[in-house]
């Protein structure tokens, strides 16, 4: 597929792994729907970036656990750009609690991360679907994460929600086939802002993976960007951790 102006909606699009699918899909010359929930700053900023360099973008606020929120994002993406051709779910949270610590990981904690990390996911996916299958074509691409393939992680629900992630992927590449596409991209650590302050701990596990370096937030876009373009793929979980797995 090519990415030419496709209209393309990225949640949690204005920091980390989603600011630089955001700008790499505009690069590769898609209109974006830069979502957040909070960074309403660094969104704004992203989409102006974009703007900048020729592309076209928007930055629009919406809670991706909350249907109507969500229903309402994709009514104003359509209302603006005409439909919606690509998604990548990307928003997700966290709670860092050691895995073996059971009594944290309470009902709230539970609660808060599926409802973004899975419900989110989930919610977004059935907003855009109808767009996708009335232009006879698609494509979805759900962030998940080898902590959902290793059940470690920064805890325990998160790491579980993960691979609630990779079984929505194909449960959803089932019930959206033929008209629409869906994988899952699986990154391993990679240099946002979650390791400020970590940047020790960040060498320390550089150097014991097999290509002894941490993914960039542009590695995974880039993989992100591929997998939306080929045509010949759905229902994978596509991993990407410089060996961390193996």
């Amino acid at each position: 597929m090519d990415l030419k102006n496709k209209v393309v909606l990225v949640t949690g699009g204005g920091t980390g792994i989603g600011k630089a699918a955001c700008i790499e899909l505009a690069r590769r010359g898609a209109i974006v729907a830069v979502n957040y929930s909070r960074s309403k700053a660094e969104a704004e900023e992203t989409a102006q970036m974009i703007e900048n360099e020729g592309g076209r973008a928007i930055a629009i606020q919406a809670d991706v656990s909350r249907d109507g929120e969500v229903r309402n994002m994709v009514g104003q993406i359509v209302h603006q750009f005409g439909t919606v051709d690509l998604l990548v779910n990307n928003a997700s949270i966290t709670r860092h609690i050691p895995l073996d610590d059971l009594e944290a990981a309470t009902e709230e904690v539970w609660d808060e991360l599926y409802a973004v990390n899975v419900k989110g996911m989930f919610y977004c996916a059935r907003a855009v679907a109808p767009f996708m299958k009335e232009n006879k074509g698609g494509a979805i691409v759900n962030v998940g994460s080898i902590a959902g393939l290793a059940g470690a992680g920064s805890s325990l629900p998160y790491a579980v929600s993960k691979a609630a992630v990779h079984g929505l992927t194909k449960s959803l590449a089932r019930a959206l086939a033929p008209e629409i596409r869906v994988c899952s991209v699986a990154p391993g650590a990679v240099a946002t802002r979650w390791w400020a302050g970590r940047e020790e701990k960040m060498n320390r596990l550089s150097s014991n993976l097999l290509l002894q370096r941490i993914s960039t937030p542009e590695d995974i876009a880039h993989l992100i960007c591929s997998v939306l373009e080929q045509e010949s793929m759905t229902g994978q979980i596509i991993t990407v951790d410089s060996g961390q797995t193996l």
